[in-house]
């Protein structure tokens, strides 16, 4: 099998895997730039030798541009894509507006009970699975012991936001080369609003009141805002308002960040000896709290999902539980690893010894899955479910907007006041207009 990589813009690379002549099935898969979907495309091979009918071209964007391209194609109905990467927040409003193919015909040994029942309910609409998940994640602590260790200081395994402002306070006196803490800062739905409002629900923050009034004027929001810039300026990156996940997780592997609170799948990445220099000296904790019964750790997948306008709708799903199934973990595990096998989707990896002696992380990711519930996100009552983001067709733009004050907030162009006044007149604005839209 060879792999062509054909750049079409400066903004994405189309891959097409190149098999004998005669397919008659072209697949085009649209993902995300992150390494476990790097390593689904070259371990491919697989799936196109079990079925030499069908060639792949593989679309990989960023997570900004992913999301532009994928949702642009399948609500104009396009065609463009066959097999869409999506998250808990799009599979149940695509499923809704008819845009996705209910995965109903995935056959018993694909063993859908078997599914993270977290991920899996968030991944359902009307009682039918409407996207498969490839990984599963939440946020967790991750930190450097040896540095906690020089600075004796202990992590606690549910460590508090005071806790984790004074560890990153120390060990930066003490270490000029290393940053106390990383936090994510790019804006974006996805980015630094993921970040941002995970921790603020561990503050009592929510993002609307049960009558769809915004809240980016109450005292909660303030302090998580005030929290965050006071955190990333004093002990984080330079120029951190441009960083995203995988800035922050290339930091971390250069042993340049002594705390970083993030996605739990990035576990594997900062612990792998060939691509971490710290891969020795990691440990994990729960997302911090702030005693109010409320972590900041949120829930999400990426998860691939058929396009109602696929021509190909069969070959699609093949593909998807292909892709998705305890069969590709095995072969991931065989090739690379386990520690490297596709994360928080599957009851069994779980069970699997050979897993958890490879990935010491592991009991620290379920627990923060299973702890994560998007139905009852916040410590008050709201309309919404989803925890680091409002399950609403609006809220992308809405968020990237507020994501863009909180920034700017960040890098110093605006006060924290500001950003939070701005966040509260344009989530005021949209939430009118949607209510609007909907009662005409």
């Amino acid at each position: 099998m060879k792999i062509r990589k054909i750049l079409i813009d400066a903004s994405f690379l189309l891959l097409v895997v190149a098999i004998p002549a005669g397919a008659q099935t072209t697949l085009t898969i649209a993902t995300v730039d992150n390494p476990d979907m790097e390593r689904m495309q070259r371990l491919s091979d697989s799936f196109v030798s079990d079925n030499p009918d069908i060639e792949l071209e593989w679309v990989v964007l960023d997570e900004n541009m992913l999301r532009q391209r994928v949702v642009t194609d399948i609500a104009t109905g396009g065609g463009r894509f066959d097999i869409v990467t999506i998250g808990l927040y799009e599979a149940p409003i695509w499923a809704e507006r008819g845009w996705l193919s209910p995965l109903d015909t995935l056959s018993a040994d694909y063993e859908i009970d078997d599914l993270l029942s977290p991920i899996r309910n968030a991944l359902t609409f009307d009682g039918e699975l409407y996207a498969a998940p490839f990984y599963g994640e939440s946020s967790f602590t991750m930190y450097r012991t040896d540095l906690f260790e020089n600075a004796d200081l202990e992590m606690p395994d549910a460590p508090t936001w005071d806790f984790i402002r004074t560890a990153a306070s120390t060990i930066s006196e003490q270490n000029d080369d290393v940053y106390g803490i990383c936090l994510r800062g790019k804006p974006g739905w996805g980015e630094n609003i993921a970040l941002i409002t995970a921790m603020a629900v561990s503050y009592g923050a929510r993002w609307f009141d049960m009558n769809w009034k915004p809240q980016f004027d109450s005292e909660a929001w303030g302090s998580t805002v005030n929290d965050y810039v006071k955190l990333m300026s004093d002990f984080g990156p330079p120029d951190a308002a441009s960083k995203d996940y995988s800035d922050m997780l290339a930091l971390f592997q250069e042993g340049k960040c002594a705390i970083w609170i993030d996605a739990t799948v990035a576990a594997s990445a900062i612990s792998d000896p060939e691509a971490s220099t710290v891969a020795d000296k990691v440990g994990f904790a729960l997302a911090p709290d702030r005693g109010l019964g409320k972590r900041s750790n949120w829930l999400w997948a990426w998860a691939l999902a058929v396009s109602k306008g696929s021509e190909h709708l069969e070959a699609a799903k093949n593909f998807v539980a292909w892709a998705t199934s305890r069969q590709y973990a095995e072969t991931v595990a065989e090739k690379v690893g386990w520690a490297n096998v596709p994360p928080g989707t599957r009851k069994s990896l779980y069970e699997n010894s050979d897993y958890l002696d490879a990935a010491p992380f592991a009991g620290m990711v379920l627990s923060s899955i299973e702890s994560a519930d998007t139905a009852h996100p916040t410590v008050e009552e709201v309309p919404y479910s989803g925890i680091q983001y409002v399950a609403i067709p609006e809220f992308p733009a809405m968020a990237t907007a507020v994501g863009t004050q909180f920034s700017q907030a960040l890098s110093g162009e605006i006060s924290t006041g500001e950003a939070l006044k701005n966040a509260q007149w344009v989530t005021g604005k949209v939430i009118e207009r949607a209510r609007f839209i909907t009662d005409k």
